[in-house]
């Protein structure tokens, strides 16, 4: 694992720039306020500045593989001083040596890098505790983002396969009816049940490709859902009249995949199902700025038996609604004396 200081570019130059600094710093006090001159000086602050640059760098992957995995106080403790002592003594030892090597013949320096230790000792272990701080706070958050990112993917995943499993009761709820028409007409009509089953495989061809995709264009699933009344009209014949209103402005817009068929069935199961004459079936579209609001209309005969409660295609619908558009008010019911109507918006904004 790559330390975060190099893993990002702009801690990167953060943390150059705070050595740059420092080296600064340094040259200036050791010039100005020990009488040293300008080139001890700034070999003094470059050497002791680059080597704690180094150990400091180092200091990641003795936290993040050794020392982070200390569950105990104490041993944390116990192990944070023997690596803070290691580490202050390569730094003042490797220091010291470095410079003595330079300086050999500049006395006045050696006997203030003598007289320096101690500080410089304490200025070590300070410096220690600031990397351990900031990789203690890197490692934070650097968990933090992967736990975050874990859950995202997890909720994604639930929320994925709660969609799937949606979708699979909607898909053999339609197909298992259109089996038991094709049954009864090979019996009664076979031209029309062949007629049925290439119609029903362009629909199921249809469900499938677009099985992985959460939307798709209004337009393409007008095509679908017509492929659908096109299955149903032969089975109902003249009792099922269909019919479309919808603007341009409608077309592209960006809906639930596979969320008009079962709309249409439910239309048809109420409406076709319990009446001997014509049922008309109304798809509408109005767009505003907000939603697109879909209507479906279809008449009913008041004197037969009424439907009890949302079927499971309603229900699905309304739930999909839930997972990808977090609201629970786009899917509405109204029931009039001679018409049920399905009202579903559809929020213009990205899902989330």
């Amino acid at each position: 694992m790559l330390n975060p200081i190099v893993k990002n570019r702009s801690y990167l130059m953060a943390y150059l720039m705070v050595l740059f600094f420092v080296v600064a710093v340094q040259t200036v006090v050791l010039n100005y306020y020990q009488d040293l001159d300008v080139l001890a000086s700034l070999t003094d602050a470059l050497v002791f500045n680059l080597m704690m640059a180094i150990i400091g760098f180092v200091l990641w992957y003795v936290l993040r593989f050794n020392l982070k995995e200390k569950t105990e106080l104490f041993d944390l403790v116990v192990n944070h001083a023997l690596v803070a002592i290691l580490s202050v003594t390569i730094w003042l030892g490797g220091g010291y040596f470095i410079m003595q090597t330079i300086e050999n013949n500049n006395t006045e320096y050696l006997d203030f890098l003598q007289a320096s230790l101690p500080w410089r000792g304490i200025i070590g272990s300070f410096y220690y505790l600031v990397f351990v701080l900031l990789y203690y706070i890197m490692m934070y958050y650097e968990d933090l983002q992967h736990k975050m990112k874990a859950e995202a993917e997890l909720s994604r995943l639930v929320r994925e396969a709660e969609l799937n499993a949606l979708k699979s009761q909607i898909n053999p709820h339609f197909l298992f009816n259109s089996l038991n028409s094709i049954s009864s007409l090979t019996m009664t009509d076979p031209d029309k049940a062949q007629e049925m089953v290439i119609k029903l495989s362009d629909f199921m061809r249809y469900a499938l490709s677009h099985d992985r995709h959460e939307t798709t264009l209004l337009r393409n699933e007008l095509e679908n859902a017509e492929r659908y009344l096109d299955i149903e009209k032969v089975r109902f014949g003249k009792r099922l009249k269909y019919n479309a209103i919808i603007p341009p402005a409608c077309l592209d817009a960006q809906i639930p995949n596979l969320i008009l068929q079962p709309l249409l069935e439910n239309a048809i199961k109420h409406g076709v199902h319990n009446s001997t004459e014509e049922v008309l079936i109304e798809l509408r579209c109005e767009p505003n700025n907000d939603f697109i609001e879909l209507h479906i209309i279809n008449d009913f005969d008041p004197e037969a038996t009424r439907p009890k409660g949302e079927g499971i295609g309603l229900r699905n619908i309304r739930q999909r609604l839930q997972l990808l558009y977090h609201r629970n008010d786009l899917l509405e019911i109204k029931l009039g004396k001679i018409e049920f109507e399905v009202i579903l918006r559809i929020p213009r904004q990205r899902i989330g």
